[in-house]
């Protein structure tokens, strides 16, 4: 509290200014004083182990504020003030082991300038994690990006969180138009968050990550506050039917492409290391996860290495769209155009001809839906953005 003098002229005589009544009595006039001042400073002075996640607010009753600065190192922190002048809240996020000075501004009842100052330290923690997001496990997030309509929010933890709830809340994501979502961990360090069905055409997206001082269980700090924003494109579905041996494309709704392929043959073998493989085009929704000129597909990859084997094969292949993170692709196969249309003889990629694949590669973008039906064997969860196949109850 910083309270201003009082000042009395006592005894003090004023030139011409006498009673009324003219009884000689001398009027005796005070000197103005000012309101006393509260300032109230959060944190505290002289605190320790502030958690960075803190805002910094200056309140003063009986002033009006001017100016607020809180400094460490040189470095400013952002803040704005109230409408009314009366309180500064900082808006930028604290550091972690740094020492802050709060310097606050005012003018007294009276307009006579006056100046407080105050400081605090922040916490250091001993363990941290850092965050990111994915576009999927093979590809960044691009910020201001457009993506289809089954793209999936994913957030990774450079750790493990056992706190799943503190990290729950440390997200904030906003949507226009608005809609709601559920949150499911794919595992410890992945967190995924999707509406309960494919995006709306021309939704905005924006993701906040506030981890700063958010212990995210153990003792375990988040670095850094991230954030970022995308846009939902136009609608593409694409629909392969295992039976038909055809895959039609609808954008917006409107069939305009229907490109006869081969799928996966079916069946299972064993690999080199004992584990069991298949060869279905897996069942269910896939999303794009990213697109390659060239791949080199090899069955080695997965186990089978002897090369009189009649599921062995080493192939450099073109124009391949990826769907799975086990090894799913929309991709050109001219060597088995024959089958396109008839019969399924794949390893388990969707096989077009080269101009069909040609018009995915440069068509499709991350995001957009691949869905399989009539096959057997069903994607898993895990497998790629395979959210989708999670019922809405379960998720």
């Amino acid at each position: 509290m910083i309270t201003g003098a009082v000042g009395v002229a006592a005894g003090a005589t004023v030139a011409g200014c006498s009673s009324a009544a003219g009884a000689g009595t001398d009027t005796v006039w005070a000197k103005p004083s000012a309101k006393p001042i509260v300032l109230t400073v959060s944190p505290n002075a002289n605190a320790n182990n502030v958690s960075p996640s803190q805002q910094v607010v200056v309140n003063a009753e009986g002033g009006t504020l001017k100016s607020v600065s809180v400094t460490s190192g040189g470095k400013a922190l952002d803040g704005a003030m109230d409408a009314d002048g009366k309180t500064w809240r900082s808006s930028g996020a604290l550091g972690y082991a740094a020492t802050y000075t709060v310097t606050a501004s005012l003018t007294d009842s009276l307009g006579a300038p006056v100046e407080k100052t105050s400081t605090f330290t922040t916490m250091k923690p001993t363990k941290t994690l850092s965050v990111n997001f994915q576009a999927n496990a093979l590809t960044s997030m691009k910020t201001g990006g457009t993506y289809g309509v089954g793209q999936i929010i994913a957030i990774r933890f450079s750790k493990e969180v056992t706190d799943k709830a503190a990290a729950e809340k440390a997200v904030v994501i906003q949507t226009s138009p608005s809609v709601e979502g559920k949150f499911f961990w794919l595992d410890k360090q992945t967190l995924h968050w999707r509406p309960e069905k494919y995006w709306a055409k021309g939704t905005k997206v924006n993701v906040a990550v506030n981890a700063v001082g958010v212990d995210f269980g153990g003792g375990v700090f988040g670095t850094s506050n991230i954030s970022t924003h995308f846009s939902i494109g136009r609608s593409l579905i694409a629909k392969a039917d295992n039976n038909a041996h055809y895959t039609k494309v609808y954008v917006d709704g409107a069939l305009v492409r229907n490109m006869a392929c081969s799928m996966g043959k079916g069946g299972y073998t064993t690999g080199s290391d004992g584990k069991q493989i298949h060869f279905w085009t897996q069942n269910g929704v896939h999303v794009v996860l990213n697109r390659a000129m060239n791949v080199e597909m090899d069955s080695a990859s997965y186990g089978v290495t002897d090369k009189s084997n009649p599921n062995y094969y080493d192939e450099n292949v073109t124009l391949c769209t990826r769907i799975s993170y086990s090894g799913e692709f929309l991709h050109a196969a001219p060597w088995n155009m024959a089958d396109h249309g008839k019969r399924n003889s794949s390893h388990g990629c969707i096989n077009l001809s080269t101009a069909d694949a040609q018009w995915v590669y440069d068509t499709f973008i991350e995001g957009d839906v691949v869905e399989v039906s009539n096959s057997p064997k069903p994607i898993p969860v895990w497998d790629g953005l395979g959210d989708w196949n999670a019922s809405w109850d379960t998720y």
